[in-house]
């Protein structure tokens, strides 16, 4: 990949959401035809597009207000047919795959409702655990710092900042 080919502004943006409920974290394992991270464990998300927003009213004259916690429930709803609520920012994530620079916005969420249903193209096992029991997935790196930092909001600590757990 040549750098100078980048746009320097442009980034596909995805959101994932840390879902406790009970607890626990819901992980998901990735689908083994995917070609980023196939049958590696992490949570769910998906990628704002534009359909998001466009086709709604704008809430000023020029601007769409709460997009991406808009996008989060649809891509959770998506992917694994339950609701959250809640939704409060934990980090955020870039990398460089191919030609397209991305970056992800990471949030814990509560679970509100529903019955976990795969989005079959996507992923295909699922799991509630606990920060212990996370450690014995293949989690896509970083995953599990996030966890941490999850756990670590639950309980008040701050943490502005990700870091590798300990």
């Amino acid at each position: 990949m040549n750098k100078k080919n980048l746009n320097q502004y442009l980034h596909e943006i995805a959101v994932t959401a840390i879902v406790v409920k009970d607890e626990k974290y819901l992980i998901t394992r990735r689908a083994k035809t995917k070609k980023k991270f196939p049958g590696r464990w992490t949570v769910p998300g998906g990628r704002l597009e534009v359909s998001d927003y466009q086709d709604l009213p704008k809430d000023t004259e020029y601007h769409w207000y709460n997009i991406i916690g808009k996008t989060l429930r649809r891509e959770i709803k998506e992917e694994v047919n339950i609701e959250i609520e809640n939704v409060d920012y934990l980090t955020s994530i870039t990398m460089i795959v191919g030609e397209y620079p991305s970056l992800i916005l990471s949030f814990i969420a509560d679970y509100k409702s529903g019955e976990i249903s795969l989005q079959e193209d996507e992923l295909d096992e699922y799991r509630w655990v606990t920060l212990e029991e996370a450690k014995n997935y293949d989690l896509i790196e970083g995953i599990y710092d996030e966890l941490v930092m999850a756990e670590n909001k639950r309980k008040g600590i701050k943490a502005n900042m990700w870091s590798r757990a300990k």
